[in-house]
């Protein structure tokens, strides 16, 4: 079947054959489906091992959540409770059911996200086909089946999977309710919705609009009943939403670990602030900031000079039991060819209209936007009536891709690459409906306006892919075949007749290429766990605990030395970022980020620390490291002015200077007088100073 075999008036495949009792005869869809199916199952799963533990934090925290029910409900960030992830709890309490039915372990938590990237290819398929026709169809889920972006996050143990999932199911619940004007399926949308809240938080709502939009354009009944049916569903959602948050909220700060991320303990703060309008209006630690807080290196000599004394007993102690240097790790595989990048690229460049082809978002998402965005012109020109099954999927997926595209494109926070992975069902089927929806239009009564459509989106498309396959020099081989064949298919269109969809269809098959070819790279190195991207030169991960080799190493001698020298609990360590931590976690010692993801949150503060210290449940900190220069807090503050340094000579013994991340050790034993009386001191420096910017 080509993609002009659909009748325009239905959006049904046009002449279906059909086996007994109505039902469509199985044929090569369904081998085509099923391939498409195993392509997007290859492409998650084949090396998969080698992502080791791909986001440690996400890992860390799970391996956290098993040690208590109460972790697990409020999504602990370390084994002992003391902050929580920056995240709600859904897609963690995947990954920790599946530990806990397989054991903790790499494999038991990605395999869990393959799983579900899969599903969503198959619930794309699933949403298009009968409303757009299963070519339509086969090219949508094709299409997302080798999205660059969403074929990275689903080789990592973040929660970006689970969210494209609910969202896409929220919207197929949606649009069967704008078909039927069935109430029940409207709910159950707002409940999909709600539960991507718990997952993600308001990158969830993106798909709302298209939702409430399509709803109240295209159901049947009057006006009215509709406005009051999305009034029930929007009350539905809130409650869905918020629901775990209300818990959390219910429950005294003294029995929760500190809501991680944010500033004043609360859920519906991290919900709306750090994780919702932050994101877009710009935040700290996105590319608007504009304070730079000092690190260490700055202010530990200019406000604590002479407090290194000497640690001659701890020294003796540990070397008695460890005389050797700390070996390190073996080296990773050289790669070969052309280098890879040596930082990620941690946000999407500049706000522009181009945003979605620019360096880091370009080779993650932008390959098929210019056909998704003329087959949305394309299918606006082909649906004529409000009641057209075709209608609810314009609004609802279409106006998914749209909000998406322009929350990515204009946001002035955080924009991480990999957040284009929730692009990638809306390009997907604006893309493969919208193909199929040129090629209608070409066998119609215009086809000289249906010409000109298609030359723009197959012109721009290729235009766009061969920017950025000479920007990632990947995969370069294929710019020659991609413009002779979109050539030779645009010739043929307007001499094909009514055959011309099988022209078209050979131009959508070459711009399929690209893309997939790049998405094959995530074979290539394990992925960064952090910033998942795919392209075989992007950064990528090392596997493991996702640490170099001497942060690995220097991470192995300090739990020797911990334990050597006694390390309190149930506090044997406490980091001010939960970067420090997680590896640590991950090595098998009960570490704590008292300052959580950003390394600033006051889940501790000075006066808290103290009384630990006095009761010698704490002892040593691990400060500054990742994410430092954002400030910290009392805790950190404190320890860093009063508590003398421990030597990288002697907790990592035979290494070079771990400067990577800039983090020391200070021991806090016999301070705690101290500790509660550090503040004066430096707002004193402050005031003195105030070109420095610094948090207390």
């Amino acid at each position: 079947m080509s993609v002009s075999e659909l009748d325009p008036a239905t959006g049904r495949p046009a002449g279906a054959q059909r086996g007994a009792g109505g039902r469509r005869a199985p044929g090569i869809e369904h081998a085509a489906l099923a391939a498409i199916l195993v392509l997007s199952g290859l492409l998650e799963f084949v090396k998969l091992a080698q992502n080791g533990y791909a986001n440690t934090f996400y890992s860390a925290a799970v391996k956290s959540m098993l040690r208590s029910w109460s972790n697990f409900f409020f999504v602990a960030a370390d084994p002992n409770g003391l902050i929580t992830v920056d995240k709600p709890p859904l897609a963690l309490w995947v990954q920790g059911l599946s530990a806990k039915l397989f054991g903790f372990g790499p494999l038991s938590l990605l395999i869990p996200e393959g799983v579900i990237t899969v599903l969503a290819v198959a619930l794309l398929y699933r949403i298009v086909a009968p409303r757009y026709g299963r070519v339509a169809a086969l090219l949508s889920a094709l299409a997302l089946a080798v999205f660059p972006s969403f074929v990275a996050v689903g080789r990592d143990n973040g929660v970006d999977p689970l969210l494209i999932l609910l969202m896409l199911a929220g919207c197929g619940a949606a649009m069967t309710a704008i078909e039927g004007g069935r109430l029940r399926s409207l709910i159950l949308s707002a409940v999909l919705v709600g539960l991507a809240f718990n997952v993600k938080s308001l990158a969830a709502l993106l798909c709302v609009p298209g939702i409430a939009v399509g709803y109240l354009v295209c159901a049947p009944g009057s006006i009215r009943r509709r406005m009051l049916a999305l009034a029930a569903a929007g009350v539905v959602l809130v409650a869905v939403a918020v629901s775990w948050s209300v818990a959390v909220e219910l429950t005294p700060a003294s029995q929760r670990p500190f809501v991680g991320g944010s500033t004043n303990n609360t859920e519906f703060e991290l919900d709306f602030g750090y994780n919702g309008f932050g994101r877009v209006g710009g935040q700290q630690g996105g590319p608007g900031s504009t304070k730079s807080y000092l690190t260490h290196k700055q202010l530990v000599p200019l406000m604590r000079r002479g407090t290194n004394l000497p640690y001659t007993a701890a020294e003796l102690a540990y070397r008695a039991s460890h005389p050797g240097p700390v070996e390190l790790p073996p080296p990773p595989p050289r790669s070969t060819g052309r280098a890879r990048r040596t930082q990620p690229i941690a946000f999407g460049g500049t706000r522009s209209p181009v945003r979605i082809f620019a360096t880091g978002l370009g080779d993650q998402a932008g390959w098929l936007v210019p056909l998704a965005l003329i087959g949305m012109v394309a299918l606006g020109i082909a649906v004529r009536r409000r009641l057209d099954r075709r209608a609810g999927g314009l609004f609802v997926l279409g106006g998914w891709f749209l909000v998406e595209l322009a929350t990515l494109d204009f946001s002035a926070g955080i924009v991480h690459p990999y957040y284009a992975s929730a692009l990638a069902p809306g390009v997907a089927a604006m893309a493969g409906a919208g193909a199929v929806a040129l090629a209608s239009l070409l066998r119609g009564g215009r086809p000289l306006r249906a010409f000109t459509l298609a030359v723009l989106a197959v012109v721009g498309t290729v235009a766009v892919q061969l920017v950025i396959i000479g920007r990632e020099g990947y995969p370069t081989w294929w710019r020659i075949p991609l413009v002779a064949i979109a050539l030779i298919a645009l010739i043929a269109i307007p001499l094909a007749g009514r055959r011309s969809g099988w022209a078209l269809g050979a131009a959508v098959a070459a711009l399929v290429v690209a893309p997939l070819i790049y998405s094959f790279s995530v074979w290539l190195a394990p992925v960064d766990g952090t910033f998942p991207t795919a392209g075989p030169y992007n950064h990528a991960g090392t596997g493991g605990i996702d640490a170099p080799r001497l942060d690995e190493a220097g991470d192995r001698g300090l739990i020797s030395f911990l334990r050597a020298s006694g390390a309190t609990s149930p506090y044997p360590l406490l980091t001010q970022s939960s970067d420090q931590s997680a590896p640590l976690i991950l090595l098998g010692l009960d570490a704590s980020a008292e300052g959580g993801y950003g390394a600033s949150d006051p889940a501790l503060g000075n006066g808290r620390l103290a009384a630990l210290v006095a009761a010698g449940q704490a002892r040593f900190l691990l400060i500054s490291g990742p994410y430092a220069d954002r400030g910290s807090n009392g805790a950190v503050t404190a320890a860093r002015l009063v508590c003398p340094e421990v030597p990288q000579a002697i907790w990592a013994p035979g290494l070079p200077a771990l400067i990577d991340d800039k983090s020391f050790l200070v021991d806090c034993a016999g301070r705690a007088a101290q500790l509660r009386h550090p503040v004066a001191t430096a707002r004193a420096f402050l005031r003195a100073h105030p070109r420095y910017h610094y948090k207390i």
